[in-house]
């Protein structure tokens, strides 16, 4: 009996992240608050799901997102729930990736969305955490300088009251490293952000290759043309008209200060910006 009993929790534990219960996926049409400006356009197959606050295209085969895209508006860009590390397979992908395929690894479950940009609404904060929404980083990368521009990013929609769609995804080639079952390891991964108001745009993509060393911080020096990752992503972005992309080192001005402080004073001392 106490083997029983031992064997039903385990499968309770290791299960639960397969099948722990998710909200339905929306009809791609609601999701596009989360790409205003049209859709990215690819000829790589994939699904795509809408979810309650961004909208991933993923490569069914690769079993990470080849795009994802949201809006970041200036009243989410600080949220209070706390981190939950829930990660889940998503129900909408048959045998897509899972959080097993990623332990022993010494990648981290990287995400594309950041669950930042989603503490200030529960569904939309366990949504960040399923499958679909991650690819595998190295810790140097994920909590590092990847860290380091999702926090830029929710400081220059909250400075600047402006709102920010986001396109954010991985570069990957046959031959790339795989994990678990068959989880591919992009060799870069890239993002562009889009200010609403002012239809400025700027993108990076950083290097993703062993050994991952430590990229540092300063995010001018991975500064990249739009039109490169479109080419090496062979995703064409939708933009607003009269788009005007910015040179490395004239982006938005930020101030991790206000962001700091408008955590603190919504949230409690205690929390961070993280």
């Amino acid at each position: 009996m106490k083997k029983l009993i031992i064997a039903v929790t385990f499968l309770l534990v290791f299960a639960y992240p397969l099948h722990a219960a998710q909200f339905p996926s929306q009809p791609v049409s609601t999701c596009q608050v989360q790409s205003p400006f049209g859709w990215p356009q690819t000829t790589k197959p994939g699904t795509i799901i809408c979810h309650h606050a961004y909208v991933t295209y993923v490569d069914n085969a690769a079993k990470i997102p080849i795009w994802v895209s949201y809006t970041l508006v200036p009243d989410h860009a600080v949220g209070c729930l706390p981190r939950t590390n829930a990660f889940a397979a998503d129900a909408n992908i048959p045998n897509g990736a899972t959080p097993q395929d990623y332990v022993g690894t010494n990648f981290d479950k990287g995400h594309n969305a950041p669950d930042g940009d989603m503490e200030f609404d529960a569904q939309a904060q366990s949504e960040s955490f399923l499958m679909t929404n991650m690819s595998p980083q190295a810790p140097s990368l994920n909590r590092g300088i990847w860290k380091l521009l999702e926090t830029t990013v929710r400081a220059w929609a909250l400075e600047l009251n402006q709102p920010m769609t986001v396109y954010v995804g991985n570069l990957y080639s046959p031959g790339d490293t795989t994990i678990g079952k068959g989880v591919v390891v992009p060799h870069a991964l890239y993002k562009i952000v889009i200010n609403d108001t002012t239809h400025q745009v700027a993108a990076w993509m950083f290097p993703h290759v062993a050994p991952y060393p430590n990229l540092g911080n300063d995010l001018t020096k991975f500064r990249v043309p739009v039109s490169k990752i479109q080419l090496l992503a062979g995703v064409t972005f939708a933009f607003p008209p009269g788009v005007t992309e910015l040179q490395p080192g004239t982006e938005w001005p930020v101030n991790f200060k206000v962001l700091t402080a408008a955590k603190h004073q919504k949230c409690g001392s205690s929390s961070t910006t993280e």
